[in-house]
């Protein structure tokens, strides 16, 4: 199952939620200023065109174009004035061609010169007073009142030619038609600033929040980080490790107190375990040793060869092997506790294997012994230890071998690390096996191990006192019909 950040996302999330936020409002800002510029130059062109009322003759509109272009700084403006019999009075030299006609004039109603009121008697006025003051004295009955003409309506449409966009204003005046157009450019060069603006500044702040974001969910993460290094912690030598609440959010409290109460019952649990496995085995120890005392001065009495010494044998084999899961057990516990005492010295694992291979020539001369073993292979250690970590290796590749089979010993070295390689063949392990073949008290397959002696704790032990030593016991990768196990040790002086 593929995991996905937590930090990624909420930078992603915020980036996306930002970034639309920031587009929309940028398209409607865009859009409103946009209709802003529209409409203020529909005024401007509304303005200019009323204003063309009574400018007629060739020279005053030339001149009134070139007040024009500076009104609208420099932006291109073309006008165009058709008089009342339809011909052209004035046409800008640099008028583009947008398809104008007379017909798209609107047209000019005359308004009225006069408005009649209609007059009704009123009887119930008061008289005209002659003397009194004038401000007081009332219109005459055939007053009627002039208002100035509404000026004429102007007609706003954008026409496109091929120079670009522009908006064309037209208005009819009782004795000429004016057009006046204004290029898009202006506007274009204003919205164009603005839109440059926008995608500079936009992934600024896209980059700036995403940034803001990943801090923010790693400060708000470091309460688990926190707690996720604790667990690391959380082997036989610390499980006194408490993650710390004095400055954690308090979202975050009642989680750390939960994993802290984990952590102080598991400690307490496995202190009794511990306790108990090391006190049984430390109990014992003393009595099998009688046992055994006992056993073998019985043996030594016994008749040769008789039934009775046959018993006694077999109980002394028994009692050893007793003693010997007791010795395994002790030290298992204090690997667990952290406490396995290591005597410390010089040790050639060369001579050792030298050793054992002389060992395996008579406990298995059935088989074919094959060694590549460099001389002088130092490591600094606790020999009795470390001993019984290659009796184990090599005893269980004479176990588990096949008749008529091969054992394998390598020892060489590589950088600062002095590497045992024992291998042999054997029938494959299954992989459901493999990841358990540590554990303690496991055996495997019973039908390949009912026949062997072992309670399933050498490989354990052989891995904590490997580990004990800054190094490794490693089960290589399967190979066909063959299993090799790697015991790592830091050369001496390396560490």
């Amino acid at each position: 199952m593929k995991h996905h950040s937590f930090r990624v996302r909420i930078a992603l999330l915020s980036a996306t939620l930002t970034g639309g936020s920031l587009i929309a409002f940028s398209l409607g800002f865009w859009g409103l200023n946009y209709n802003a510029h529209l409409a203020r130059l529909d005024a401007e062109l509304r303005n200019q065109l009323l204003q063309s009322d009574h400018i007629q003759g060739q020279p005053s509109l030339q001149v009134y174009e070139t007040q024009l272009s500076h009104h609208f700084k420099d932006i291109p403006i073309t006008i165009w004035v058709i008089d009342r019999e339809g011909f052209t009075q004035y046409r800008s030299p640099n008028m583009p061609n947008f398809n104008l006609e007379i017909s798209d004039f609107p047209p000019f109603s005359l308004p009225p010169h006069h408005l009649d009121f209609p007059h009704t008697p009123d009887r119930s006025r008061p008289p005209d007073f002659p003397d009194a003051p004038r401000r007081l004295r009332r219109p005459p009955r055939n007053f009627e009142p002039h208002f100035p003409p509404p000026p004429p309506e102007a007609k706003i449409m954008t026409r496109r030619s091929s120079s670009g966009l522009w908006r064309v204003g037209l208005v009819t005046f009782p004795h000429q038609k004016v057009a006046i157009a204004v290029s898009f450019r202006g506007i274009e060069q204003e919205m164009a600033s603005m839109r440059n603006g926008f995608l500079v500044s936009i992934p600024i702040l896209l980059l700036m929040i995403v940034g803001a974001s990943w801090l923010l969910s790693s400060s708000a993460l470091h309460p688990i980080q926190r707690l996720t290094k604790s667990i690391r912690q959380v082997t036989a030598k610390g499980l006194d490790q408490r993650v710390p609440i004095n400055t954690t959010d308090i979202e975050f409290v009642e989680l750390i107190q939960v994993f802290n109460q984990m952590l102080e019952r598991l400690e307490r649990s496995f202190k009794q375990a511990s306790r108990f496995s090391g006190d049984a085995a430390h109990e014992l120890k003393t009595p099998l040793a009688i046992l055994q005392g006992e056993l073998e001065q019985m043996l030594q009495k016994a008749e040769t060869e008789s039934s009775t010494q046959q018993a006694l044998s077999h109980l002394l084999d028994e009692v050893r092997r007793l003693g010997g899961t007791t010795r395994k057990l002790l030290l298992l516990s204090l690997a667990d506790a952290g406490q396995m005492r290591l005597y410390q010295t010089p040790v050639n694992l060369s001579s050792v294997l030298a050793d054992q291979i002389e060992d395996i020539e008579l406990l298995a001369p059935d088989l074919i012994l094959k060694t590549d073993i460099n001389p002088e292979l130092i490591v600094s250690g606790d020999q009795d230890l470390l001993t019984q970590v290659l009796q184990n290796l090599i005893g269980n590749a004479i176990k588990y071998n096949l008749p008529e089979g091969w054992i394998k010993i390598q020892g060489y070295q590589r950088g600062k690390k002095v590497i045992i390689t024992v291998t042999n063949t054997s029938k494959d392990i299954p992989l459901k096996d493999r990841d358990r073949l540590f554990d303690r008290f496991y055996r495997g397959d019973p039908a390949r191990t009912r026949q062997i002696e072992g309670i399933g704790l050498g490989l354990s032990l052989a891995r904590e006192i490997a580990r004990a030593h800054q190094g490794d016991l490693t089960l290589d990768p399967p190979q066909l019909g063959q299993t090799s196990f790697t015991f790592t040790l830091p050369q001496a002086g390396s560490k």
